[in-house]
């Protein structure tokens, strides 16, 4: 898991720092940022320390309406939970007493102008994937019709070339030849670029190319979830069958099952177009709909007739 601090939110999201400047180092130690509801009436053990505590509208309309000496001690309260940063949302005023006792604690208090709502949103997005625990693999990721792909298989195989035949039908690339994978839940793989290959493709015989440059924005993602784990593969006769249905496989990267097709390679092959039919394939499985399911229901009439 990687370290975050307190100055990294602030550069990512551009807050305005109240106070605690010489304090932006402290680390973050939870992906999931707090509304603050039972911590301002006292410590409780069985709520998590270090949390990020974010104040709305509705937090500091009430710290408004207590006297001074209330509100010194709903804020002692809140210190007690030791969190990296306190971040007052919509650019309200600061409670009393909050910037001194953050201030003896060395807590840095921060402002933005958005509100509860997306500053939450925003923050758990960046920290969650930002912490993830992550590896780095040899293969290309690309995004096709919105549909994460990862394709693997020997250097030399033809991985990069297939990802920019789909890019010259309107697919994206997100990472070529060093890939990062983030794992953000039990379910949930992310794939991209490890910001040095940012945008580049390299072709065998052509060379390094900017996607971006050559074919426009469109043509480049910087992260997409990893739906379908795709091996290109070297053309083994008689290695292929005509079931109508293969059962499902999947590879496991860090814990995560992803879902696993083997394509051989073979002169004439419409590799692109094998990846996109695997794609929105996948796409109709998620949706509920099975085409060996509609097909044996066509048939179930003749069984019965025999």
């Amino acid at each position: 898991m990687k370290q975050l601090t307190v100055q990294d939110i602030v550069h990512q999201f551009s807050f305005e720092i109240l106070s605690g400047n010489d304090h932006l180092e402290r680390p973050l130690k939870k992906t999931k940022v707090r509304r603050p509801g039972l911590e301002f009436m006292d410590t409780f053990d069985f709520i998590a320390r270090g949390h990020i505590q974010i104040l709305g509208k509705n937090e500091v309309n009430y710290l408004h309406t207590l006297t001074d000496d209330e509100c010194k001690c709903r804020i002692s309260n809140l210190v007690e939970y030791d969190p990296p940063c306190i971040l007052i949302t919509s650019n309200q005023e600061q409670p009393y007493g909050l910037h001194t006792y953050c201030t003896e604690n060395g807590i840095p208090v921060l402002r933005t102008p958005d509100t509860m709502g997306v500053a939450s949103a925003k923050l758990d997005a960046f920290v969650i994937s930002s912490m993830a625990e992550e590896i780095a693999i040899h293969g290309v990721v690309v995004n096709v019709s919105g549909i994460g792909v990862l394709l693997r298989g020997k250097s030399g195989v033809g991985k990069s070339e297939t990802a920019h035949t789909l890019i010259g039908r309107g697919h994206r690339l997100v990472a070529d030849d060093i890939v990062v994978l983030r794992k953000l839940s039990p379910q949930t793989l992310l794939g991209t670029h490890n910001q040095t290959n940012r945008e580049f493709l390299a072709l065998r015989s052509i060379g390094l190319m900017n996607v971006v440059r050559l074919y426009g924005r469109a043509a480049f993602q910087e992260e997409t979830r990893i739906a379908l784990d795709i091996e290109l593969t070297e053309w083994k006769d008689n290695s292929l069958n005509n079931e109508l249905e293969l059962d499902e496989k999947f590879t496991e990267y860090m814990g995560v099952p992803v879902p696993y097709i083997q394509i051989q390679l073979q002169p004439g092959r419409d590799v692109a177009g094998l990846i996109e039919a695997a794609a929105n394939n996948w796409y109709l499985k998620q949706q509920g709909y099975s085409a060996l399911e509609e097909f044996m229901e066509r048939l179930e009439p003749e069984f019965k007739q025999e």
